[in-house]
């Protein structure tokens, strides 16, 4: 399964769900990138160069890291995709690669919201300075006002790519870059979509209604 949709959608979130209930493995490509780089790999470390140098990894060693994760032990009965492929490039990449293990797409859940929404939801997060608690001004404040739940902390802070500008930059990618692929799953049937604007809960039953009408 490949779950796709903007960022702040709640693709992690949701993968995570998935995963507990039908006990398959989850691949996010930023854990992908983590694991490969902390491993000290050779793949880790051509990855870990590109990533300090502010560029983009390129699919040919996203696929490595793809090809390799999904032959661990909890992605032999199914995985989740969270977050490749980004590029119709990449997922023509990904049917290849499945295509030579004797395995397919079998569905692509796509979390539809709305880009208000998502900027809204993005640019009001914040954290606790000091142990990085989070917090959203409209879903989840400070029980006490200034003061974090967790360490009793009073500074706080946004992260830097959290502003509206940048916020709207990585749509603007994802609507030019990511979202053509949703053509490239739909002629072939596989491709389920989901109402993102509703709270987390009532998206994961949605989701869990799709999966069962799919068995």
């Amino acid at each position: 399964m490949i779950i796709i949709g903007p960022p702040g959608a709640g693709k992690g979130t949701q993968a995570n769900r998935i995963k507990e209930f039908l006990s398959i493995g989850n691949l996010s490509t930023g854990a992908l990138l983590r694991d490969a780089i902390a491993s000290g790999s050779e793949l880790g470390k051509k990855a870990k160069g590109l990533v300090e140098d502010g560029n983009f990894v390129p699919d040919d060693v996203m696929i490595a890291l793809v090809s390799a994760r999904i032959e661990e032990p909890d992605c032999k009965t199914g995985f989740i995709l969270d977050g490749f492929p980004r590029t119709l490039t990449q997922a023509k990449a990904l049917d290849d690669l499945l295509e030579e293990r004797g395995k397919q797409v079998e569905m692509v859940l796509e979390i539809k919201t709305e880009d208000d929404v998502v900027v809204e939801r993005i640019s009001g997060r914040f954290s606790c300075k000091t142990c990085g608690e989070g917090y959203h001004k409209a879903y989840k404040t400070p029980r006490t006002d200034g003061k974090c739940d967790v360490c009793g902390g009073s500074e706080f802070e946004l992260r830097a790519d959290d502003s509206e500008e940048k916020i709207r930059t990585r749509l603007s990618h994802y609507h030019r870059q990511t979202a053509p692929i949703l053509p490239h799953y739909e002629k072939r049937g596989i491709l389920r979509s989901v109402d993102g604007t509703k709270d987390l809960d009532n998206v994961t039953q949605e989701i869990k209604e799709v999966l069962a009408s799919a068995n």
